[in-house]
């Protein structure tokens, strides 16, 4: 078992290394994740866990699994509204502004693939949202329901780097929480520009926020339905 996890473990590296450095289009990167990444769900196969719901919720796993899932639960809330913004776009929404949004929406959407192809058979399921306090109608709600958003992944993402065991796994985060950075510096400039790098985000020592996954979810928890088990969560 040990020599086969180790096979795993390199196997595991080389896939992840590749999609780190290929030089992937972003129209192209759904169609990759589905291909490439669906060789990187070898995610400790013999401690394989049940991620089916009970009564204490939907469990994320445990180890790097329970970091990975918990990153994709993030990502599919976020999809999901930016969907939503897009089918349904405010009046006031201009040429360049749903263009911007749009390829937002397309980042979150390859980024959810890409966690749902690597994890697997551990991932967690799709999960349930309620986006009934927002109004997409307005251009206010829209824009500032994204800045909550985009500043909550990347504090997200900013807290769990810690948890993250493997090193390949850590490096993608760090890609990825960059472009969520980019992401939020964006809706805030659209809001009121030049605010991209306030206060309110980045402290005194030019540090961003980060929050533990407790934290987060006592957030973003108010938009999703599905009952999730977060005690295997770390932090």
């Amino acid at each position: 078992m040990k020599n086969l996890k180790n096979e795993e473990d390199q196997l595991l590296s080389e896939k992840v290394d590749g999609f780190l450095t290929a030089n992937v289009q972003r129209r192209s990167f759904l169609k990759y994740a589905g291909a490439g990444a669906a060789s990187i769900a070898l995610l400790a196969a013999g401690c394989k866990k049940d991620m089916n719901s009970d009564d204490m919720g939907v469990s994320f796993g445990t180890g790097d699994t329970a970091v990975l899932n918990y990153a994709y639960a993030l990502e599919q809330l976020e999809a999901a509204f930016y969907i939503q913004v897009l089918n349904f776009p405010y009046e006031s929404m201009n040429a360049n502004e749903k263009s911007l949004l749009t390829d937002i929406r397309d980042h979150e959407i390859a980024h959810r693939e890409f966690f749902k192809s690597a994890i697997g058979a551990n991932a967690i399921p799709e999960l349930k949202v309620n986006f009934s306090t927002i109004n997409f109608n307005s251009r206010d709600s829209v824009l500032g329901t994204a800045k909550a958003f985009e500043d909550l992944g990347v504090s997200a993402y900013n807290g769990a780097g810690q948890y993250i065991a493997l090193g390949d796994y850590l490096v993608l985060a760090g890609k990825i929480v960059s472009v969520e950075g980019r992401h939020a510096a964006l809706i805030r400039d659209l809001i009121s520009n030049g605010t991209f790098a306030d206060n309110t985000v980045i402290d005194a020592m030019g540090l961003d926020k980060s929050r533990t996954p407790q934290e987060v979810f006592a957030i973003a928890g108010a938009y999703v339905v599905t009952k999730l088990n977060l005690n295997t969560l770390p932090g």
